[in-house]
């Protein structure tokens, strides 16, 4: 028998339920307290498939998202005023989600180790399986399977992978829970458009770290969660671009 949930009342809002505030600005879903299932992660995937953007929370920072379409790689561009030449990442379920990228046997050693997990790994997509935006002018992209639950539940439940990048205004630092993540959205001009995910603040993080698994030899392109250290316990010969 399936159990009734009970409805969490926070303030005016309802923890499971969307708000849109009547002033305008970024929608708000509040899923703290409840299980990360396919019915808390319903209202979002509904959001994404009518072609909205999210403010969602990883296991690093909170990400601003969309659908890995051109439509929604437009979308999150202008709300982040992102240089289109700079492509964003993305969230997989798992490594079989990208299995048309070239996977490296190095690659594929490091996914089996450290996915799910804060490490982002750039392979080379010959088959142009990935849209302009997120495969950069080279033929590479980067993606990344979260061990956040959220975004575990919402990847399942949606069947496809999303664009990922950090939350913030340039030049700030990635917000850390859902409040902040609704204050970058505000102060990057979003309406509605935006539903911001709140499940609490996040643990202080680093970014992922991110390697290139597209040449002769991996290499690290950005130090993060991960150390470099502990990559190079399963890669001994890992390059790091900034040594």
């Amino acid at each position: 028998m399936k159990l009734e949930r009970t409805r969490v009342f926070r303030g005016a809002h309802v923890a499971g339920e969307v708000h849109r505030p009547e002033g305008g600005g970024p929608a708000w879903l509040d899923l703290r307290d409840l299980p990360m299932d396919a019915e808390a992660v319903a209202p979002v995937q509904a959001h994404l498939a009518a072609g909205g953007l999210l403010a969602y929370p990883t296991e690093t920072v909170y990400g601003l998202g969309a659908p890995v379409t051109e439509a929604g790689i437009e979308a999150l561009a202008s709300l982040k005023g992102r240089d289109p030449d700079r492509p964003f990442l993305a969230l997989v379920p798992d490594a079989a989600a990208a299995e048309e990228l070239l996977w490296t046997p190095e690659a594929r050693e490091l996914a089996e180790l450290f996915w799910p997990g804060a490490l982002t790994l750039v392979l080379e997509d010959p088959t142009r399986s990935f849209p302009s935006g997120v495969r950069s002018h080279q033929g590479t992209v980067g993606v990344r399977v979260s061990p956040h639950p959220f975004v575990a539940a919402l990847l399942e439940a949606w069947g496809g992978p999303l664009l990922s990048t950090s939350a913030n205004s340039p030049g700030e630092p990635p917000a850390h829970s859902g409040h902040e993540a609704r204050d970058v959205g505000l102060r990057l001009g979003a309406d509605d458009s935006l539903l911001v995910v709140e499940v609490g603040t996040l643990p202080p993080s680093p970014p992922s770290t991110v390697v290139d698994c597209t040449g002769v030899a991996p290499v690290v392109l950005r130090q993060g969660s991960i150390p470099v250290s502990r990559l190079r316990c399963a890669l001994p010969g890992l390059e790091n671009h900034d040594d």
